[in-house]
């Protein structure tokens, strides 16, 4: 669980960081960087979802 909470925390600053790019600046490298993230980071935040609830049964 540990590991998966730093991985949601990576992908949260990687993703803040580039959207803030493309905010501020029209980055539209940094655009396509923090979509990308989103995505991964959803994917996380399923698998703590469930995770989660697995360890909420115990």
């Amino acid at each position: 669980m540990n590991e998966l909470i730093a991985k949601i925390k990576e992908l949260s600053a990687a993703f803040i960081v580039d959207a803030g790019m493309q905010a501020e600046k029209g980055n539209k490298a940094a655009g396509t960087r923090a979509r990308k993230a989103s995505l991964e980071l959803e994917k996380a935040l399923k698998e703590f979802r469930k995770v989660s609830l697995e360890d909420s049964k115990k």
